[in-house]
């Protein structure tokens, strides 16, 4: 009889595992629908001119340039717009909940958007703030995460969940913040250490950054990684890169086979999970430069 009761109990644990990853990390669960009405659709593009690697209207100049540094491929786009909410955040499917994912090209086509980048992929925590485009999604907190708050007037701050509620972030003016980190540049210094959470910061990866140069000045960075072309960068090697392109500040985003950046409909870099494929993964979420 105790036999059988131990065989029951881990019957009954293994179970309890398996529902508990599959809720994680499978089970799609839909919490808001999205309305992307946007307040500068209306916007007058005037004259556009596109080529492989710039685009230019009326209120965004954009231009892709890349780099080889570290033994890796480094993609950047310089970024001038004459309105901050030009600068936006998307949900996959326009939809916010739980394991609710699209690729990052994907979602770049649905906005029709002229630049695209992976997020901080929200969705993959319990906790930890969302607020996208104004609009505030979750409240409850992640003890000591370091969030990047963009406001409505398209400046930068670094701040941490443990000093400030989501209510009052939205009371100050916060129009979009992302969730991953760490911070990389503030005030044009590196704000990490080179031993900066070793099991992350000194492998070489994909990255995905965000950085403010002046105001209504950005760049959206990101470099390959894992395979024989392209090494990767470790965060400490990426906050100096940023650092050369004259950031005051940066932040960190979802990396690894996340990391993807689309310009114009297409993939400019080359996402990869393990090295042997190039592919990319499903997101939650992305950041982007659009109508």
């Amino acid at each position: 009889m105790k036999k059988v009761n131990y065989i029951l109990f881990y019957i009954l644990l293994i179970i309890f595992t398996i529902y508990i990853i599959l809720d994680t990390f499978v089970i799609k669960k839909e919490i808001k629908k999205v309305n992307n009405t946007s307040s500068t659709s209306n916007m007058n593009k005037g004259n556009v001119k596109i080529t492989n690697n710039t685009y230019e209207d009326d209120n965004i100049k954009i231009t892709i340039d890349e780099y080889y540094e570290n033994s890796t491929k480094i993609y950047v786009a310089d970024i001038n717009i004459n309105n901050s909410k030009l600068l936006k955040t998307a949900f996959a499917n326009n939809t916010y909940g739980k394991n609710i994912t699209k690729k990052t090209s994907e979602i770049s086509e649905d906005l029709n958007a002229i630049l695209t980048i992976n997020g901080d992929y929200y969705g993959v925590q319990e906790k930890g703030y969302v607020i996208k485009n104004g609009i505030l999604y979750r409240s409850q907190s992640r003890t000591n995460q370091e969030d990047l708050v963009i406001y409505e007037d398209g400046s930068f701050e670094i701040i941490n969940e443990d000093d400030i509620s989501a209510s009052e972030l939205l009371s100050k003016g916060v129009y979009n913040l992302l969730s991953f980190g760490p911070s990389l540049l503030q005030d044009g210094k590196i704000s990490i250490s080179k031993n900066y959470e070793v099991a992350k910061a000194m492998n070489s990866n994909p990255r995905t950054a965000i950085g403010i140069i002046d105001q209504n000045h950005y760049v959206f960075v990101v470099s390959d990684g894992r395979t024989s072309e392209s090494e990767g960068l470790s965060l400490y090697e990426l906050a100096e890169f940023m650092q050369k392109l004259n950031v005051k500040t940066a932040y960190n985003l979802d990396g690894g086979g996340s990391s993807t950046m689309v310009f114009n409909g297409e993939i400019i870099n080359n996402p990869t999970t393990n090295g042997n494929k190039i592919s990319e993964r499903s997101v939650s979420d992305v950041v982007y430069i659009g109508y």
